[in-house]
């Protein structure tokens, strides 16, 4: 079968591959004029194509036809999380949330956050590259850092919101009704839109987890093993998208 070739155009209509988009097509792939591919605008669009023009610094293309990519999960899938001191984990979560599926991604500066500027732009290529590789026509949006209160006060926030923690409810609450947490795969609504928030290597604060709940977040679990920051968000992710599937 032959090779399926993927390439990102946020504008298709320009009828012009980025610079990076056109090193990988000419340089790396050796396409020419008359050679067939994909391009995906990143909001769900698939566009089969033909290149028209090939030199080492440009690559022209025709659009053959367009069409709507049916979406694989109902709802919007969000995931917020506080950045790991290492970014290496950072990209690998969001190449892997990507892969699997996910509509949002926002980064928070919380209490014990690890890291307090992270540069979107790179998380954007790995988010394209993962994209691509899985062959999808939709690129999650990622939000520039925020502030943990700005982000929990948001008007636009969905109903079905939870944050991830490991405190056990005693230290939240003195109601000795809300003294387990729920698992998150336990709760969550099918095809419905979902928010979860995921803390540093040292978690959330208690302050911070008291602020979620008065906001309308709901304290949960993701289980009995102690995750690291990336593979707690992962986890949420994959729980989010098999409600939506």
């Amino acid at each position: 079968m032959k090779e399926v070739r993927y390439f990102y155009v946020p504008e298709p209509e320009a009828g012009e591959l980025s610079s990076e988009e056109t090193q990988h097509a000419v340089r790396v792939l050796r396409l020419g004029a008359g050679d067939e591919l994909v391009l995906v605008d990143g909001r769900g669009v698939l566009y089969d194509a033909v290149v028209s023009e090939a030199t080492n610094h440009r690559c022209r293309y025709d659009i053959l036809r367009s069409h709507a990519q049916e979406a694989e999960w109902n709802g919007n899938i969000h995931l917020a999380m506080a950045p790991t001191k290492n970014m290496d984990r950072v990209e690998w979560f969001v190449e892997k949330a990507t892969e699997i599926g996910v509509d949002h991604i926002s980064l928070l500066n919380t209490q014990f956050a690890e890291r307090g500027v992270v540069k979107t732009e790179r998380l954007e290529r790995v988010a394209v590259a993962a994209m691509k590789q899985s062959h999808k026509a939709w690129k999650p949006v990622i939000d520039e850092m925020e502030a943990f209160k700005g982000f929990i006060s948001r008007s636009s926030l969905p109903a079905q919101r939870f944050i991830a923690h490991c405190y056990d409810m005693a230290d939240i609450t003195a109601d000795s009704s809300l003294r387990e947490k729920p698992f998150l795969g336990d709760v969550l609504l099918k095809n419905t839109d979902a928010l979860v928030m995921i803390g540093s290597e040292g978690d959330f604060s208690v302050d911070e987890v008291r602020a979620a709940e008065a906001a309308g977040f709901r304290s949960v679990s993701l289980g009995t093993s102690r995750l690291r920051t990336e593979t707690a968000a992962l986890v949420a992710v994959h729980l989010m998208r098999l409600a939506n599937r």
